[in-house]
């Protein structure tokens, strides 16, 4: 690694004018065998291209891209000149830094020497140095700060000893930047110190690039040196930026804290333990950066200069990393993110100037940060987390060898067999510039149009219910007039319709999906599906047709779109290389009955077209270019499944009963009426989930009661006595309405949705319940709000419907609420008291007890319904409300998953309501278990650690 010596540097040297300073510092260079005699020419058209003034009595001039082979050696030379020399404008360089770099290897020069320069103003102190010494002392600056985040916070890891503990520290470390190579071999050679209570501690000051400390925990305690090992510090030390923490540390062991660390269960209370950066919950904006050579000094200034102008924190980070980010205030911080172009720069800012500055910065990084830059093409923004990404992961992986086995994510079951179609987005070159405000919104409003339009066809030609609510979503987010406004705006500063709509629209995803707290944001993904379709339809490019032949779609990720266009007797199978099994594309597979596995991996965008795959969503598992043996099997699978299947439907009317007696209900989700006698022929005891959404989203106002209780009774009718379990309106949160304006939130899934909304217009949700009462005429009717969270909340709905009941009497009704928050789990003993029933949503469940965004690009294989803290959730819940004699559904995704399917049974829920699909199978699945059995596995999976425990303990035995 370069670094700063005196053996570098020349003092006191004086120079007339700036050429005569070039040419001393081309000699310098030329003399020490770094460069070429023409290296000088460089430097001097480097300057005439701009200045490289950097501030504070400090220039770097260096050469051109065009000179850069007259470099024999990378390094810098560094001349002082007391005197000072006018480097134009007035502006006095006192210490001349010149570079000689073959590449971009001058930003991390950058990031080596001007860490000081957002430390106050050293040009009278560079003017007075006497000797080398002291120019490095300036130079290196005040001691750096320790790195100390939630990245480096590893706790429960999977390990076996001490040392592969250290090697788990070491690795963050250096993945936070903080080691290089080299680092752990170092660490494993120091003395580790016991803290005691089973606390380690290790340094060393070898390959550190900057201070920083890990801190990472066994799965399981383990023993070293006869002492108990529950958690290591692990220190990247450099001077003597750790003393702070370290005092803090041992003041907190000797005051008997030490569970702190040793019990640990989230990075965010080591953090506050030791004082570390926890993260803000400031507004954000993201914004791509189109600079040729990325974030030098020259743009990096630019933006150091606006954030200086406010008087708060203004903080920026790349997109997609962890931790608070840097200053962007200091103009040595910025050059050490090492911003290139097509990366996105997301920044926050203190709420009381984010108003201001964050479209200062916006505006600045797309107006270029002082130099002129090229339009970035589709696949260089983030609008694809999407193509760019796709395009580069199918570019650096490497595909899966013939005969490779990955295992996935089941998301649909099923066994395709067939050669694979990889998909990639086509990359769309537009132009930065429009052709005058109004000829573009012209374009972008006929655009926005057109894909309406096709998205109506799609609704209109769509069966399924929930299919249908997703597209509706997809037109409300075209219509929605905040987009729009923030469109029109950059249309007014001279962009094209391209620009303008591609950049509001990963501003808008990029700000949901880097939203505190885990990411619980309004679906990102459907918010790219919508914008890249009217990207494409402005830049004239059709969407790819299908072969003939059935196939194996891949793709990075599967929009819903995307799958909801399928031709079904076409597409054998899905596979993705990220997503997970709650995802919409995921929901909608299942329900067009084609089988799918999602989360694979970036390689299986490398594979090559035709190549064989074999999927079985059942398992989530993917075979490349099986041998005929492999495949021989797979098909005796799949007839297999076949006959379950057909078994399965043939007995579908039959109930859900155990081996050893014990009864479930088994009902059906359902959108709309239509979907009812669908439902009871395919074995439907009940509807366990009417959801009423459609109703209010099919009509340009709010439906009546006459039209609600239309709808509602003829779903009763073709129910013929069986009992309705119906949601009051949940819109809100990822479903809005066009007639029911609701303010822009910060994060809509933490915001005004379900019954939150409904009491703050109590008339539309009286109307509502009026109407289901009146429509029942004495069938059983069981009515559940949705989103409770608490006790009040439920009483004031419950209280609304039962002064109705008095108005429009009804014998056989019950209410109950929607399990979809841990609160309102943690607080079943309470409402258990109160509530006639509760059905559990595990789809939001999961994604609230986990803080995972179950349509995140990359988190969402991650937010699994069995994982055990979701089970615990679960079980709480059911014997809260059997303990009242009370019965508990489950009408979520997770109802219909064959592995989950034991797991409830044994918890002791009463009733599983799945898509209408799923009925028969879910049947059959119970009638092959033993209560009993069940039982004893759903206690196993309650002590297990993880999802994927959990999974492989029930393949393994149930």
């Amino acid at each position: 690694m370069l670094e700063l010596n005196v053996t570098q540097i020349q003092m006191g040297r004086s120079a007339a004018d700036k050429p005569a300073a070039l040419a001393l510092l081309a000699d310098r260079l030329v003399h020490d065998d770094l460069v070429a005699p023409g290296y000088l020419a460089g430097m001097q058209a480097r300057e005439a291209q701009g200045s490289t003034y950097l501030g504070q009595g400090i220039a770097i001039p260096h050469g051109t891209p065009e000179t850069r082979d007259q470099v024999h050696c990378t390094g810098v030379r560094l001349i002082q000149f007391p005197e000072g020399v006018d480097w134009g404008n007035g502006q006095m360089v006192y210490l001349a830094i010149a570079i000689a770099a073959r590449s971009d290897e001058h930003l991390r020069l950058l990031q080596l020497l001007t860490r000081a320069l957002g430390e106050g103003d050293l040009a009278p102190a560079l003017r007075e140095a006497q000797a080398p010494e002291a120019i490095v002392a300036l130079l290196q600056g005040a001691p750096q700060e320790l790195a100390l985040d939630s990245q480096l916070i590893g706790l429960g890891v999977a390990v076996e000893d001490f040392d592969e503990l250290l090697w788990q520290g070491a690795r963050l470390l250096k993945k936070a930047g903080c080691a290089e190579s080299g680092f752990a071999n170092s660490l494993a050679q120091g003395q580790p110190l016991p803290l005691g209570n089973g606390l380690w501690w290790l340094h060393s000051d070898q390959a550190v690039l900057s201070p920083g400390l890990a801190f990472v925990t066994p799965a399981q305690p383990l023993d070293y040196r006869g002492q108990p090992l529950t958690g290591l510090f692990c220190l990247a030390s450099l001077g003597e930026a750790h003393r702070q923490l370290l005092e803090r540390l041992c003041d907190l062991l000797i005051e008997g804290r030490a569970a702190a660390f040793s019990q640990a269960t989230s990075s965010r209370s080591v953090l506050e333990a030791l004082g570390g950066e926890v993260p803000a919950d400031w507004p954000m904006r993201a914004v791509v950066l189109a600079n040729s050579h990325g974030l030098h000094a020259r743009p990096a200034k630019v933006l150091s200069e606006i954030a200086l102008a406010f008087a708060g924190e203004v903080r920026v980070r790349l997109a997609g990393e962890a931790g608070p980010g840097v200053s962007v205030k200091s103009l040595s911080k910025l050059l050490a993110l090492g911003a290139r172009r097509g990366q996105a720069l997301q920044f926050s800012a203190e709420p009381a100037i984010a108003g201001e500055v964050l479209p200062a910065l916006e505006a600045a990084v797309l107006a270029g940060l002082g130099e002129s830059i090229e339009p970035l093409p589709l696949a260089e923004t983030g609008l694809s987390a999407g193509a760019a990404a796709t395009v580069s992961a199918a570019a650096k992986a490497q595909a899966p060898a013939a005969g490779a086995r990955l295992q996935a994510v089941a998301a649909a079951p099923g066994i395709a067999i067939g050669p694979a179609l990889v998909r990639v987005p086509p990359l769309l070159d537009y132009p930065q510039q429009g052709q005058g405000a109004t000829l573009e919104q012209q374009r972008l409003s006929a655009a926005l149009e057109q894909v309406g339009a096709d998205i109506q066809r799609l609704v209109e030609a769509t069966s399924e219910a929930n299919i249908r609510e997703i597209f509706i979503t997809h037109q409300a987010m075209l219509r929605d007039p905040a987009l729009a406004e923030d469109v029109t705006a950059r249309l007014g500063e001279g962009l094209s319709a391209e620009a303008a709509w591609a950049g509001e629209i990963e501003v808008a995803a990029s700000q949901q999906e880097a939203l505190h707290d885990a990411l619980l944001a309004e679906r990102a993904a459907d918010l790219r599906d919508i914008g890249r379709r009217v990207l494409a339809r402005l830049c004239g490019v059709e969407a790819p047709h299908e072969p003939d032949e059935p196939y194996i779609l891949v793709m990075d990720e599967v929009a819903p779109s995307d799958v909801a266009s399928l031709d079904r007797q076409r597409v054998a199978g899905i596979l993705t290389a990220r997503g997970g099994a709650t995802a919409h594309s995921a929901i909608i597979a299942r329900t067009l009955g084609i089988p799918a596995v999602v989360g694979a991996g970036e390689a299986v965008l490398a594979l090559a077209q035709g190549t064989v795959l074999l999927l079985d969503g059942d398992h989530g598992l993917v075979r490349v270019a099986p041998d005929q043996p492999t495949l021989a099997q797979a098909l005796r699978q799949r007839e297999a499944s076949e006959a379950r299947r057909e078994r399965a439907h043939a007995e579908r009317m039959q109930p859900a009963v155990t081996r050893d007696g014990h009864r479930l209900e088994v009902a059906a989700n359902i959108g709309a009426s239509g979907d009812t006698a669908a439902a009871v022929e395919l074995g439907g005891e009940a509807v366990g989930l009417l959801r009423t959404e459609l109703v209010f989203m099919d009509h340009p106002q709010a439906p009546n009661q006459a039209t609600q209780e239309a709808e509602y009774r003829r779903v009763l009718d073709a129910l013929d006595g069986r009992p309705l379990v119906v949601r009051t309106l949940d819109v809100g949160g990822d479903k809005p309405l066009p007639y029911w304006p609701m303010p822009a939130e910060a994060n809509p899934f933490l915001g005004v949705r379900g019954i939150r909304l409904s009491l703050q217009r109590p008339e539309i949700l009286e109307t509502q319940l009026r109407a289901l009462l009146a429509a029942a005429e004495g069938r059983p009717l069981r009515i559940m709000f949705p989103m409770v969270c608490g006790v009040e909340e439920w009483r004031s709905a419950r209280d609304m419907a039962l002064r109705l009941r008095e108005e429009i009497p009804l014998a056989d009704l019950q209410l109950g609420i929607m399990v979809e928050v841990p609160s309102a789990a943690l607080l079943a003993p309470v409402l258990a008291c109160e509530v006639d029933f509760f059905s559990i949503g595990t789809n939001d469940l999961t994604q609230y007890t986990l803080a995972i965004d179950r349509d995140h690009p990359t988190l969402s294989a991650q937010a699994d319904g069995l994982h055990p803290a979701v089970l615990r959730l679960i079980g709480m819940t059911v014997e809260a409300a059997h303990a009242q004699g009370k019965w508990v559904g489950v009408c979520g995704e997770l109802a219909c998953d064959m592995l989950a399917v034991p797991l409830l049974v044994g918890l002791g829920v009463d009733e599983l309501s799945v898509s209408p699909r799923s009925i028969a199978l879910v049947k059959a699945r119970v009638r092959e278990l033993d209560f009993s059995q069940s039982q004893l596995l759903a206690r196993q999976a309650l002590g297990l650690d993880s999802a994927a425990a959990v999974r492989a303990l029930v393949e393994e035995i149930g």
